[in-house]
């Protein structure tokens, strides 16, 4: 049976699947940008948890990653589009079905990357943070 972690993270790019980019989990990027964008979540850092007592409960702030990519002619506008639906399916449910307590994003801070022989690409890394709490660490 999975953690609660990983059935938030698993949630998590299923809502970003959802998405018209192309969503992996902890993989590379591709040698292609596909034209709808890119997007990679990294599971991130539960982070030291806030803990509380009878009952005990681990009160975590997980800082997840998802990285944006998107290349071409229009990446200004692809970008921005693309951060806009991350945006939307996040603000939809901020508690992944009661998974989380709140689920919210950060800004986004874009770079542009050259590409020899090819369209620059543009990404940020985007920062989610993940409030849930778990009777267990390890659970």
């Amino acid at each position: 049976m999975p953690t609660l972690r990983e059935t938030i993270l698993t949630t998590l790019h299923a809502r970003l699947s959802a998405l018209a980019a192309t969503a992996l989990r902890g993989d590379v990027v591709p040698e292609r940008v596909p034209t709808d964008g890119l997007l990679i979540l990294r599971d991130g850092e539960p982070g030291e948890p806030e803990v509380t007592l009878s009952p005990l409960a681990y009160h975590y702030q997980h800082r997840a990653e998802i990285e944006a990519v998107v290349q071409g002619a229009n990446r200004d506008a692809t970008f921005d589009i693309l951060t806009a639906s991350i945006g939307g399916a996040l603000a939809a449910d901020r508690t992944l079905g009661g998974l989380c307590d709140w689920v919210e994003a950060e800004a986004p801070r874009p770079v542009d990357l050259p590409v020899e022989g090819a369209a620059s690409l543009k990404a940020a890394v985007i920062p989610v943070v993940l409030h849930y709490s778990t009777a267990d660490p390890l659970s």
